[in-house]
């Protein structure tokens, strides 16, 4: 019998969504190395060592203070890293810092050589996507945002939660930006394979309120405003999204996921990073699939895409900017 190769993921940032990430990844049981890399040495062997002292709690696995050679062998490189931002900076300007950050560590990375994909969390998900594939010259298949992963199971919920349903009966995508311009497919969404439009009526269970589905999308919009205004900050569930990611790729599992990634004619769009149903496996993104949107989501998609373009090209701007000055 021919045993698996022994996975390794290499997590690039040990923030709040990076550790929280390494947590679930170490008791999903699905790697057998995980290597964290952080510049703030003290928390990175603190991170280190509180998860080390629950080892023998779960399936074997090696959890190491690591470094960018780590990455050569690597299966699966996850960015967590990132600036927050500053009291009086503009999203732009953030934006223009972490291009830096990133570029730091996408040399690094191209300077030991891998065969690895790249997995990238942090945020704005979609340009730290789009200016990862650009420095890395990476195949696009082999660069994958977080994207609106999350986003999808927070619509799952909210519909399975007002129609008392299992949330893995619900089968429904958000697509396009992970932020403000996202947008729901309501023409698609559906429980058990009966359309949603068709579901309600034939439902024998009374609604505590009348359906609205804006309230539904508003809350999945503003969902990370509001965890963020709670607690500081949003890290439990994107670490399961980030696992559901990465299981999809190592296990080779064809997972459709609605993951960010190039496109590259899709919906007539090029040169922009967002959310599309893809289905995932350890080549990468093997395939986007083409929904047939309503006219209106379709039309919700290329404003996302534009926004996103228009992002873009202010962080190239200032980029020649600053190198001039």
């Amino acid at each position: 019998m021919v045993r698996q190769k022994a996975s390794k993921v290499v997590i690039i940032g040990a923030g709040m969504v990076g550790s929280t990430y390494a947590y679930s990844l170490m008791i999903n049981g699905v790697v057998s190395e995980i290597a964290i890399i952080d510049p703030n040495q003290e928390r990175l062997e603190g991170e280190i060592m509180d998860l080390n002292h629950g080892i023998s709690f779960v399936r074997p696995v090696s959890v190491y203070a690591g470094s960018y050679q780590d990455c050569s062998d690597a299966d699966l490189i996850v960015i967590c890293a990132g600036a927050n931002q500053k009291p009086g900076e503009t999203r732009i300007d953030l934006l223009s810092r972490n291009a830096a950050i990133f570029r730091s560590i996408i040399d690094q990375i191209k300077a030991v050589g891998t065969d690895a994909l790249l997995l990238i969390a942090s945020n704005p998900v979609d340009i730290m996507t789009y200016i990862t594939c650009k420095l890395s010259d990476f195949p696009r298949e082999r660069v994958i945002g977080s994207g609106t992963v999350l986003d999808s199971a927070r619509f799952r919920f909210l519909i399975s939660r007002n129609c008392h349903v299992d949330p893995s009966n619900v089968h429904a995508y958000i697509i396009g930006e992970h932020g403000d311009t996202e947008v729901p497919v309501w023409s698609l969404a559906n429980i058990a394979g009966l359309r949603f439009g068709d579901y309600c009526p034939v439902c024998s269970r009374p609604c505590a309120k009348p359906f609205s589905k804006e309230e539904i999308f508003n809350e999945v919009k503003n969902a990370a405003y509001q965890i963020i205004k709670g607690k500081g900050a949003t890290y439990y569930a994107i670490g399961l999204a980030l696992v559901e990611i990465t299981e999809s790729i190592l296990r080779d599992e064809y997972s459709v996921l609605t993951v960010s990634s190039l496109l590259d004619g899709e919906y007539g769009l090029k040169d922009v990073c967002l959310s599309l149903p893809c289905v995932v496996s350890r080549a990468g993104i093997e395939q986007k699939i083409q929904l047939e949107l309503a006219p209106e989501e379709e039309a919700g998609l290329k404003h996302s895409a534009a926004v996103l373009q228009e992002i873009q090209r202010q962080i190239r701007f200032e980029s020649e900017v600053n190198e001039n000055e």
